[in-house]
């Protein structure tokens, strides 16, 4: 008999089982022992560096997790303001825009963007992502780097579509600016698809409703709408942007609505 292979279930760790077993209540996932691994595609763990999506299997890629006090995302707050995603979503000195991220992820951008001292309500529809990223943004706030806290105090998850979230509350309270960063489409190169792509593809799926995100975000934003794209792909919706910032691998399209105060 076959042993089928399912996505996703919650790890016990047998120093956390109250943790374990909440999340899998959460989730709505079931709670596996170590020797019933091998049955699932990835594995939410508790790790040292925090809640983690672990795939399983011989060729295994790393643990996807949140971490912003170090590496990469640790790196992009303190380079600078040369960020492109800063560059896009702009503003002015006496205008920060507030700003609405419809696709979270793990958060990268965003970190970015309050980094710099935007306020960011991040929307993540995947509840097993939005963990992640809730046990993250957690951590920050945790932080003994009052930097790193402060931050993290301007980011604010919602679990839910971004779509009913434009219809429903962000009708009380229009962001300044909306950002959409769908899911790339797929690329030849598997270089380009990082471990935690890989993970996002195979859990999270395809972005079917991101032409509809975008004519939604056109109707609450009160500036701009910023869509991120690879360098080379089509305009979203066949929606010509007023103009694009580039670099090497991607560029971000921007729908102006209103110019910003000066």
């Amino acid at each position: 008999m076959n042993t089928i292979t399912k996505p996703i279930a919650v790890l016990l760790d047998v120093d956390k089982p109250l943790q374990c077993q909440q999340l899998a209540e959460q989730l709505r996932l079931s709670l596996v022992s170590e020797e019933q691994r091998e049955n699932y595609s990835y594995l939410l763990v508790f790790t040292a560096h925090g809640l983690a999506i672990v795939q399983t299997g011989a060729k295994a890629a790393g643990p996807v997790f949140v971490d912003f006090s170090s590496g990469t995302t640790d790196h992009r707050r303190k380079q600078g303001g040369g960020e492109l995603i800063v560059k896009a979503v702009a503003g002015s000195k006496s205008q920060l825009p507030v700003v609405l991220d419809t696709t979270a992820g793990l958060g990268r951008d965003s970190f970015v963007l309050a980094s710099r001292g935007y306020s960011v309500t991040l929307c993540e529809r995947s509840a097993v992502i939005a963990a992640v990223l809730a046990d993250g943004l957690q951590r920050g706030l945790d932080s003994s780097d009052s930097e790193l806290r402060a931050i993290v105090q301007r980011m604010q998850l919602k679990r839910m579509d971004a779509l009913a979230y434009m219809r429903t509350e962000a009708q009380l309270s229009p962001p300044d600016v909306v950002v959409i960063d769908p899911m790339f489409p797929h690329s030849k190169k598997s270089a380009l698809v990082k471990k935690d792509m890989q993970a996002f593809q195979q859990l999270v799926g395809a972005d079917e409703d991101s032409d509809q995100l975008l004519m939604q975000a056109l109707l609450i934003a009160k500036h701009r709408v910023v869509v991120k794209r690879p360098k080379k792909a089509e305009f979203l919706a066949a929606r010509k942007p007023n103009f694009s910032v580039a670099g090497k691998a991607i560029r971000f399209d921007i729908y102006s609505l209103k110019a910003f105060a000066k």
